[in-house]
């Protein structure tokens, strides 16, 4: 919970109950004493009213008048689409090979005569409360943006951030997630963050962060490489952290030990070894919004269009 947004709310429309409402909220997730919960609404009280009716230009922010909710925006649908665009026009054309104008899920540039490709992956929110799960997919889902790109990962980095009341144990069981990927694979991780949501202005146990990936390649695989032509092969699914969370509270719980392999990077590597990667155009994840999303997301970058032909088989 944001104690500071909720004072904020509060002091907005002029809330006369404020700071009972505030000790109250506070006392129903930290086991303090009344007159401790008290003293810390009020505050965080004195400290959201410092941050009303700013004038500073800098310290203003832009409102848009629309929630995130309400935009889509994670929910892979357009909005999370025209969001991504967006995005990509407020940092502009860059000098990279590969940038958030192309929508691929990485980036790419020059050095050294090869190409380094970069990416990083949010947890599932939903997998807050099973930090080994939320560790390993997003480190598998790391590694395999780099994959897609043509490359070879080389190194993980890891950012987790656990809200104030969040047991500690939180943090050593994603790590033992990211590293079971890790041993897995052999790519292995090398730096990271750790730090607490929003401070002590955030209470309760909610956990999230992120893993990030760096890989080398020759030859990319890249979205804007498709071409009229091109043959679209699909690979079996082999689950991931939105499988996961659905299985966790759909009670389909032994569905989750299925989704704990690295199916889709020995492919990969089976790909390279094989000398296949040359071949190939382009390689895509079908995680942003499914075969729909990425569909879009391709003909756009590459000026192609994707066709699909659905028969019984």
């Amino acid at each position: 919970m944001d104690i500071e947004g909720y004072a904020r709310r509060g002091l907005l429309r002029n809330d006369a109950n404020l700071r009972e409402k505030l000790t109250e909220r506070i006392l129903e997730i930290k086991n303090i004493s009344r007159e401790h919960a008290g003293e810390i609404a009020n505050a965080v009280i004195v400290e959201a009213e410092a941050t009303l009716n700013l004038q500073n230009e800098i310290l203003k922010p832009v409102k848009s008048g629309v929630t995130m909710g309400e935009f889509g925006v994670g929910s892979r649908g357009a909005g999370d689409f025209y969001t991504h665009e967006k995005i990509a026009e407020v940092i502009g054309k860059t000098s990279a090979v590969v940038d958030t104008s192309h929508l691929d899920d990485s980036g790419v540039v020059r050095a050294g005569g090869q190409y380094i490709v970069v990416n990083i992956d949010g947890i599932h929110s939903r997998l807050s409360d099973f930090p080994f799960l939320a560790g390993f997919h997003v480190a598998r889902a790391a590694l395999r943006d780099i994959y897609v790109m043509g490359a070879r990962p080389v190194a993980m980095l890891s950012d987790i951030h656990v809200a104030d009341d969040g047991d500690v144990a939180k943090i050593f069981d994603h790590i033992a997630g990211i590293t079971a990927v890790s041993e897995l694979t052999g790519v292995p991780l090398i730096t990271g963050s750790t730090l607490r949501i929003g401070g002590d202005m955030v209470i309760g146990e909610r956990m999230t962060g992120g893993v990030g990936a760096v890989g080398v390649a020759e030859n990319l695989t890249s979205r804007i490489q498709a071409k009229p032509g091109d043959v679209i092969l699909m690979t079996e699914g082999a689950g991931g952290g939105t499988v996961s969370t659905a299985a966790i509270y759909y009670r389909m719980h032994e569905i989750v030990d299925e989704t704990l392999n690295i199916k889709f990077i020995d492919a990969c590597e089976a790909l390279m070894e094989a000398g296949l990667v040359e071949k190939i155009h382009a390689m895509t994840d079908v995680t942003n919004g499914g075969v729909r999303g990425d569909a879009k997301e391709i003909s756009r970058t590459a000026g192609v269009k994707l066709i699909f032909e659905e028969g019984e088989t």
